[in-house]
């Protein structure tokens, strides 16, 4: 395991840095970063004290940092110590400034900005949390995405990710032998989208969970056969309502919503006329 130290700068939360670093990282195999994040770096005192921990610790830098003094001052610093030092955001905002014909805002944390974007995704997060697990179904026409399926196929933090995109997401479990709310039957607003596993799969999840709440009992809960027809007894529901299924075997719950944000796209895209 090839270790390295990798400092990731950011003058806000560092949340773009991150993600971005996570994404690369992950293309590369036997390697192992020591990462020493740097966040809210807005000033010169902050960050000389940025740089003295890249001198301690020399290795790669990527940064997001409007500030053109700033930037200077870390792309200077690092070319003395030798170390690579990274503009993540620069080919993208060049391309934006290219394609608009205009010149960028150099303002720090400008994507956290109490917009309404920003209470879009605030009422987003409180919708799922009043209606997850099949909670509140009274008004789930007020949805615009409803996931129905069997337990532990990652229904809550699927809708919590979506809600971070400003989406009022609900989950209702389907229990085998148990007939959904009469709301759920009828629900005509919403986009409704079934969630399913491959019944093996599935038991591995729930053994692993029922582990780690210390639970070792054998029950129908992990029983492949009874799982089996959980699943079976699940998509026949799903088909006669003609709702979309999801197989979330091999998916992330990333994978799985953006392949939700993209039938509610869809969607939209027909109902416009």
């Amino acid at each position: 395991m090839k270790l390295f130290h990798l400092h990731l700068i950011s003058d806000a939360t560092g949340e773009t840095i991150n993600s971005v670093a996570r994404a690369c990282l992950v293309q590369f195999e036997d390697v192992e970063p020591v990462e020493h994040t740097w966040s809210m770096v807005r000033t010169e005192r902050q960050l000389h004290k940025v740089m003295d921990g890249i001198a301690a610790n020399p290795g790669l830098v990527l940064f997001t940092l409007v500030d053109d003094r700033l930037r200077q001052m870390l792309e200077e610093r690092c070319r003395t110590l030798g170390v690579p030092c990274i503009s993540v955001l620069d080919p993208v905002l060049g391309a934006l400034g290219t394609f608009l014909r205009t010149a960028m805002r150099h303002i720090p944390g400008r994507q956290h900005v109490l917009d309404s974007e920003y209470f879009a995704r605030i009422e987003a997060m409180n919708y799922v949390m009043a209606h997850d697990d099949g909670q509140a179904t009274r008004d789930l026409n007020a949805a615009d995405v409803v996931l129905i399926g069997v337990s532990r196929t990652s229904k809550t933090p699927t809708c919590l990710y979506l809600a971070n995109r400003g989406i009022k997401a609900a989950n209702v479990p389907f229990v085998a032998g148990v007939r959904l709310p009469d709301e759920v039957e009828t629900l005509n607003a919403p986009l409704v989208v079934g969630l399913t596993c491959d019944p093996n799969a599935l038991v591995q999840v729930r053994r692993n969970r029922l582990r780690m709440i210390n639970d070792t009992q054998d029950t129908s809960y992990t029983d492949v056969e009874t799982v089996k027809a959980e699943v079976a007894e699940a998509r026949k529901l799903f088909t006669r309502h003609g709702w979309p299924v999801l197989d979330v075997s091999r998916r992330s719950i990333e994978e799985t919503a953006a392949a939700i944000m993209q039938m509610i796209a869809e969607r939209q895209e027909k109902a416009q006329p």
